[in-house]
């Protein structure tokens, strides 16, 4: 194992987080995540708002909201 270090770590970190990264990549900030408790918090805020952001985006606005709006546009 070598340790890709916080740099590259928390430069890469989005892509980490949406598995954008080569294999190898993935494994070395997984091993460094595993060994470095300033990365891991960073890593948590990450997932932490990915998830929000995921959610948020699942929502929708009521459906007098919607249709109000689309009879403006109309």
């Amino acid at each position: 194992m070598t340790d890709c270090g916080c740099d590259k770590a928390k430069a890469e970190l989005e892509e980490y987080l949406h598995r954008e990264l080569s294999d190898q990549d993935f494994r070395d900030i997984t091993d460094h995540l595993e060994n470095c408790e300033d990365c891991t918090g960073e890593h948590l805020v990450g997932v932490t708002l990915t998830l929000k952001m995921q959610r948020a985006c699942q929502e929708k606005a009521p459906e007098e909201l919607r249709a109000a709006i689309l009879a403006k546009l109309l």
